[in-house]
């Protein structure tokens, strides 16, 4: 029998509100069977990060082979890769037909770098050419476009020099950003959409890795890129609104 699934490669979040166990929440949400693939083991809660664990690669193609002899994802999403060993043998492995959305995570909202130089040039330079959509907050389409963004127009600007590394689309989300509205542009080479949603006055743990798996939920069933992105970016503005927030305050996404 046939079923609609979906796979997350990323890492472990303990606290529940990120990683795949975020992604494996939302994938629920989305109506598709959700696979996980752990790449990192992590110290953290909704306020900090103390500390992250790759796991070897060797380790992590034997669990994607294994789960891909049995079930063929509709999609697969990309979260925290760890390091660049990881980020290459992702590339040898995936298979090129399944669509392919990734989560560029290199830097923890509370400001824990998750990936080195070297592994942000292999995503540009082995991972992005692969993707189907890929899915930057500003800081890190900043790293990827090499430009400052400050406006719409050099939101715009800076999705099409990624396109122009190898993306199909982008999602420059703009939770990052200010003003009353967090809009995301969705790119592609001959058009632009805008995903727009009322701006609450708190951050919350999660939102992109519940954005990227809601997307790669929605292309798993077999939505296109518009339908996909305007039905994820529902889930992650319903989540939002409904955080939960621990002791120390800060918010995590509720999808």
């Amino acid at each position: 029998m046939q079923f609609p699934s979906a796979l997350s490669i990323a890492g472990s979040d303990p606290s529940g509100g990120a990683g795949v166990q975020v992604d494996l929440k939302t994938f629920v949400k989305t109506g598709v069977w959700g696979m996980a693939v752990i790449t990192a083991l992590t110290a953290q809660n909704a306020s900090e990060v103390r500390g992250s664990w790759a796991i070897k690669p060797d380790i992590v193609r034997e669990q994607i082979s294994t789960v891909l002899e049995d079930i063929t994802p509709g999609a697969i999403k990309t979260g925290m890769l760890a390091n660049s060993g990881i980020i290459r043998m992702i590339a040898q492995t995936i298979p090129e037909k399944i669509p392919l959305v990734i989560d560029p995570v290199m830097v923890s909202t509370s400001g824990y770098r998750l990936l080195s130089e070297d592994a942000v040039r292999d995503i540009q330079e082995l991972l992005i050419p692969l993707s189907h959509i890929l899915t930057p907050n500003i800081p890190e389409a900043e790293i990827l476009s090499k430009m400052s963004i400050n406006t719409e127009e050099e939101m715009i600007e800076a999705a099409l020099r990624i396109i122009d590394l190898g993306a199909r689309h982008v999602v420059l989300k703009g939770g990052h950003g200010s003003g009353k509205e967090a809009t995301d542009l969705l790119v592609g080479k001959k058009d632009i959409t805008r995903l727009v949603h009322p701006r609450k006055p708190f951050d919350v743990h999660g939102s992109g890795c519940s954005f990227s798996a809601a997307i790669a939920g929605f292309i798993a069933q077999g939505l296109d890129e518009k339908e996909a992105c305007t039905r994820a970016k529902k889930i992650v503005s319903n989540g939002i609104d409904n955080a939960i927030f621990g002791k120390s305050g800060k918010g995590m996404i509720n999808p």
